[in-house]
């Protein structure tokens, strides 16, 4: 299904706090129009879907095709189903390592090579991206665990489909959903990845989206909790980020 993602929309809230998961004050960030987004060369992120899926440069080296899939831009015919065990490992977020400094490197990089903010803005702008209180997921068969504040909670979740989104800076991307089976206290409703990828295939990182209102999520925010595995070290990631 294709959607259309308006630019000056923002979800400042999501209706669902998370005991032990992302609280609903880390989805009330500072606003950001899709026009400043668009000019965030992008790490990690969608393209970022909202542009926070931004546009960007990817000098992996991949194919013609893989590369304009990356960036947003293919057709609705390459986009299939894809299973939880895609995401499937020991998952950690980012954040951290961008409260400790560990990202900075990144932030200098894109100011240096991008030019379109300083290094201080672009660290402003992913502190409110990564922002999250769900340090670490594992993601086991159809079991999803969330870990934070010092607590653990899981529930079984079932594929729910994908939707296509259109941003007004003409790129897309795809939001792979999956529902809980069954109400579990302290768990999201739905989940909902974004990996730049449209068809099955490991994930290597992703950006996640969760609460109770699925139309909700799909639309444009501010916040976008990221995470990378947990095997790696803040150094391969910063590397994995730079190389974005």
């Amino acid at each position: 299904m294709k959607r259309n993602v308006g630019m000056g929309v923002i979800v400042v809230a999501l209706g669902f706090v998370l005991a032990g998961c992302q609280s609903a004050e880390s989805n009330q960030n500072r606003p950001i129009s899709q026009t400043e987004a668009d000019t965030n060369i992008h790490e990690d992120g969608e393209n970022h879907e909202h542009d926070h899926e931004h546009s960007h440069e990817h000098h992996h080296d991949h194919g013609e095709e893989e590369e304009a899939i990356y960036k947003g831009l293919f057709e609705d015919s390459q986009v299939h189903d894809r299973t939880l065990s895609d995401w499937e490992g020991d998952w950690q977020s980012v954040y951290p390592y961008l409260l400790d400094g560990t990202l900075d490197e990144v932030f200098a990089h894109k100011a240096e090579n991008a030019g379109k903010m300083t290094k201080a803005a672009y660290k402003e702008y992913y502190d409110a991206g990564y922002k999250t209180d769900t340090e670490r997921i594992v993601i086991d068969g159809n079991t999803v665990t969330f870990f934070a504040n010092a607590q653990e909670k899981s529930g079984n979740y079932q594929a729910d489909g994908y939707e296509i989104l259109t941003y007004e800076a003409g790129n897309r991307g795809v939001r792979y959903i999956f529902k809980s089976v069954e109400d579990v206290e302290g768990m999201p409703r739905y989940i909902q990845f974004s990996d730049h990828r449209i068809a099955p295939s490991k994930s290597d990182h992703y950006h996640l989206y969760w609460g109770d209102d699925r139309e909700a999520l799909l639309q444009e925010v501010t916040n976008w909790p990221t995470y990378y595995p947990s095997a790696m070290d803040g150094h391969s990631i910063v590397h994995e980020m730079i190389a974005h």
